[in-house]
């Protein structure tokens, strides 16, 4: 018998009902899983193994990243009999994390991955961490030692379903083979629905051994689990009567509005509301950045007319956002004459920061339209308000503080001169990954964001080592784009063992590493905050003859084709060479100034009024009363 876990704290916020009128009841009080990608087959005799892997095939799994161990290895046997799954070996488990993390950004499908048991299940908890902070639906299969050593410290036991709870939408044991169809199906419909998350299945070795009884679909039954889509009408006529009252409205648009794929009924609402739209580090993208509506990114790193923009509101129309610290600075102090309507489909994020005036809950695909129809009818019986006023402030603002940057007169090239030609020459079609730090700023800020899907980061958790992965896993699931992974010197090498994989699968993906031969974030603080007291930041990869390592030969070490750009006058022709190279992954070394800094900025734990757009410089506006 299956030993199912109990559901994780982020299932049960979505199996509340909330009171009051912040959500109608769903269609019921279960959930039946019926529908898969494939036709219903008959019963058929096979091991677990054979079952978790036509378990995926049915569940229109295509492609998996893993790597074999003892306790799953009995799984990995049958994948050499199947046509339909793609499975990519990765060098390292997390590696394979963050690849089905990229694969399901940007796919908007389920990312799935494989490991062993012990270490092999332990090396994915920073992914699942990862994609649980960010709502990306992932599903990672793990092996586990027999049922009858559960409990005994057998070797590479850990109890992974227990490390994972915090950090996954549900955690799963199965030690029953007949359970595992159903528990697939159940997972993967759990981490697809509602607010997508990751979640794990922990297969018991004698289960995967074990016979049973294949058929599907499965009979599936989450009692209780029953996300709301469609928000509450009395919730969402008031919210359009606050839209039509509001003289500085602002549309606050987070990731949640992305995980619903919601571009065009964003686009619909904001054009027929005229507001600003601000869109937060992983909603960049689904409005786009030359549409003259759009601000920018809000925040630490935010655009001044877009932290102008919230502080001095009278309304914030949230739209799957979370009221994160990176956006609110001083929480006390953010936005402090705004009214709140809060739309998102995890009633656990309403009034968890800020209080909502008005809560929404629902699947923004279904509440954005709603709303915008509310909104079109009461601009019919009381007129549209005039935001001119607002719009001149704005205007102003954009006219003056642009975002921009200054180049260092250290003699070295400028990270944002690169980023910026990267995305000039390549293109909205393309696909960008970032790491953490310094380079994930410059590439939210200078990359040109015109579509959905087309930017991928860790920004809850801020995982160093995710942009080789990850673009590896978006390559997979897009080969027609080109995908950039934009990487820091300290990212880079931390998961840069992913290359192998990407030559030998022949995942042509392209690596700029923004290399100031630092930890440039923790660099620029220490600059900032510490008197330049640089403390173990400096990484010897760029500046010095030494080069530890020479990222151009390791690159060739890997058999990727290896470039090095050392002068802004050089960055074009760099960019080209590599863009014209689709046979191998390329990685191209830029060396940049370590003095170069993030700018705006909003020191950590201020309010956003002292957003500082230079050292010591903070933009000056009149403050609403």
């Amino acid at each position: 018998m299956s030993k199912d876990q109990p559901i994780s704290p982020a299932v049960m916020a979505q199996r509340r009902t909330p009171s009051g009128p912040t959500a109608q009841s769903a269609d019921s009080d279960r959930v039946r899983l019926t529908g898969t990608a494939a036709d219903a087959v008959a019963p058929e005799q096979m091991t677990g193994s054979q079952a978790i892997i036509r378990s995926l095939e049915m569940l229109g799994v295509t492609d998996v990243f893993g790597l074999p161990g003892g306790a799953i290895l009995p799984t990995y046997d049958p994948l050499l009999d199947t046509d339909k799954i793609n499975h990519v070996l990765v060098r390292h488990e997390q590696g394979a994390g963050h690849a089905a993390e990229g694969y399901a950004l940007a796919s908007g499908r389920v990312g799935v991955c494989l490991a062993t048991s012990g270490p092999g299940a332990t090396n994915l908890v920073t992914a699942l961490a990862d994609a649980n902070m960010d709502s990306i639906p992932m599903l990672a299969i793990t092996g586990q030692v027999a049922s009858s050593s559960i409990g005994s410290d057998a070797f590479q036991e850990a109890d992974i379903v227990g490390m994972t709870m915090p950090v996954t939408k549900h955690s799963y044991l199965v030690t029953d083979a007949q359970e595992i169809p159903r528990v697939l199906a159940e997972a993967y419909h759990l981490a697809s629905t509602g607010r997508p998350g990751p979640v794990l299945v922990d297969v018991a070795k004698d289960a995967q051994q074990g016979e049973m009884t294949f058929s599907w679909p499965p009979h599936v039954e989450l009692a209780g689990y029953r996300p709301v889509t469609r928000g509450h009408s009395k919730q969402i006529k008031e919210a359009a009567r606050l839209i039509a009252e509001a003289q500085r409205p602002v549309l606050y648009t987070g990731g949640g509005a992305m995980r619903a794929d919601a571009p065009a009924e964003l686009m619909e609402l904001a054009e027929l509301t005229g507001a600003p739209v601000v869109t937060t580090l992983t909603a960049r993208g689904i409005f786009p950045d030359s549409h003259r509506q759009n601000l920018g990114m809000p925040g630490m790193h935010g655009t001044v007319p877009a932290v102008y923009a919230m502080q001095q509101a009278d309304l914030l129309i949230t739209l799957g956002a979370r009221f994160d610290d990176r956006v609110t600075g001083q929480l006390d102090t953010f936005a402090p004459h705004a009214t709140v309507i809060h739309a998102d489909i995890d009633p656990a994020e309403i009034s968890k920061n800020r209080l909502a005036d008005v809560p929404i809950v629902g699947d923004l695909a279904t509440v954005i339209p709603d709303l915008t129809q509310a909104v079109r009818q009461e601009f019919e019986e009381t007129g549209a308000p005039d935001l001119s006023t607002w719009w001149q402030a704005l205007d102003s603002l954009r006219e003056t503080y642009p975002l921009g940057y200054t180049r260092t007169d250290d003699g070295h090239g400028s990270p944002q001169h690169v980023i910026e030609r990267i995305s000039a020459l390549t293109g909205p079609e393309a696909v960008y990954a970032s790491g953490v730090g310094q380079h994930q700023m410059w590439s939210a800020q200078f990359v040109d964001y015109e579509r959905p899907r087309q930017w991928l980061n860790s920004a809850g958790l801020g995982t160093m080592g995710f942009a080789v992965p990850a673009a590896m896993g978006a390559k997979v699931a897009q080969p027609d784009r080109v995908v950039w992974a934009i990487d820091g010197d300290g990212c880079f090498q931390m998961t840069n063992q992913e290359l192998a994989t990407c030559v030998i699968n022949d995942i042509p993906i392209k690596v700029a590493v923004i290399n100031n031969s630092s930890l440039g974030m923790v660099r620029q603080w220490q600059t900032l905050f510490y008197d330049g007291r640089y403390s173990n930041t400096e990484l010897n990869t760029g500046h010095n003859s030494r080069r530890i390592p020479d990222f151009v030969k390791l690159a060739d070490a890997y058999g990727c084709a290896a470039l090095r750009c050392e002068r802004d006058e050089d960055v074009d022709a760099t960019i080209q060479q590599a863009l014209e190279i689709n046979d191998r992954p390329v990685v191209i070394d830029f060396v940049v100034s370590a003095d170069a800094m993030v700018w705006p900025m909003v020191p950590s734990g201020v309010s956003n009024d002292q957003i500082q757009i230079a050292r010591n410089m903070t933009p000056e506006w009149k403050t609403e009363d």
